[in-house]
């Protein structure tokens, strides 16, 4: 994704035409890439749970906890864009969205996100459990009526939105196991600290975007980058000391614990490479190795967890 493009290259994408299609829009709405990332989070808290139960991780309650929790945050992620489609017609990462676009209409936008939050919640409750229905659609609310009107007024928005962002391992745990415990509690909190470094670098890519839109993400508010880099420090180093818990509870063995650390302790120097930079958010240059920081915590968590899984250890 490029943030800028010179004005001829613009005119000569700008005279072919792109084609949309009613699939491809609604993939846009419930955004299914993102989505994709957090159904793999989900599955990791229900392969752990399971683990720990000592039952098969593969079952029906798997596919259903999976396509529940799905359901549920692709429903939030489109009501997301309704709320935002103004906000998303000012920035040029997001104004080809549908909603903005106005290839649908909000009516639409509204009852598909609406239909999937609500189903994807009940489906939970009926198919797996009531725990887990109700922090699904407590997630989603939360996510929607904090977070997202909070991101034009503080920068805390991002802070606010880590909690409802680190339920779905929490969730997968839940609908195998029932109740949520510390293991549980574990990988929500792995999920809450790599959410700083990932969104603020995000933040700090698009800052000129956001500024524009009026969404006060902290690398717009804090222009010189001092507090963006000691908050994704912080975090990062947590983020490295929580990771090794579940070999220390184990829910995971050795070889984990190693990949861990040796994981974090890298994805923590990406951070500090661009920390070292001293540049400003304002730079063009620091773009570069913000974007680069976003590429190591996109791979991060995915490798993370799937180590996790393999080195599983089961009841």
């Amino acid at each position: 994704m490029s943030i800028a493009q010179p004005l001829a290259e613009q005119k000569s994408t700008a005279a072919i035409p792109v084609r949309h299609s009613v699939l491809g829009d609604y993939s846009q709405l419930f955004k299914v890439r993102v989505t994709s990332l957090i159904v793999m989070t989900a599955w990791t808290g229900y392969y752990m749970g399971a683990a720990r139960t000592g039952v098969s991780s593969l079952s029906w309650t798997l596919l259903n906890a999976l396509l529940g929790i799905g359901l549920t945050c692709a429903g939030s992620a489109a009501l997301n864009e309704v709320l935002e489609h103004r906000v998303d017609a000012q920035m040029a990462r997001t104004r080809n969205r549908p909603l903005p676009a106005k290839r649908m209409s909000l009516s639409n936008g509204l009852f598909a996100g609406l239909l999937a939050v609500v189903f994807g919640s009940a489906y939970l409750a009926i198919t797996t459990n009531i725990l887990t229905g109700v922090l699904a659609f407590c997630t989603a609310a939360c996510y929607l009526g904090f977070y997202t009107p909070l991101k034009k007024i503080s920068p805390i928005s991002t802070f606010i939105g880590a909690f409802p962002g680190a339920m779905p391992p929490l969730l997968g745990w839940t609908a195998i196991r029932g109740h949520v415990e510390k293991e549980a509690l574990v990988l929500f909190a792995i999920v809450f600290f790599w959410q700083f470094p990932h969104f603020q670098a995000i933040a700090w890519m698009y800052r000129d975007e956001y500024e524009g839109a009026g969404i006060k993400m902290l690398p717009v508010v804090d222009a010189s980058g001092h507090s963006v880099i000691r908050q994704m420090i912080s975090y990062g180093a947590a983020l490295l000391a929580v990771s090794v818990v579940p070999g220390l509870l184990h829910m995971a063995g050795a070889i984990y614990m190693g990949a861990a650390l040796i994981l974090g302790l890298a994805f923590l120097g990406v951070v500090l490479r661009l920390a070292l930079k001293r540049l400003p958010t304002t730079s063009p240059e620091s773009r570069k190795f913000a974007r680069q920081l976003l590429l190591a915590s996109v791979l991060y968590l995915p490798v993370l967890f799937a180590l996790m899984m393999i080195n599983a250890v089961h009841s």
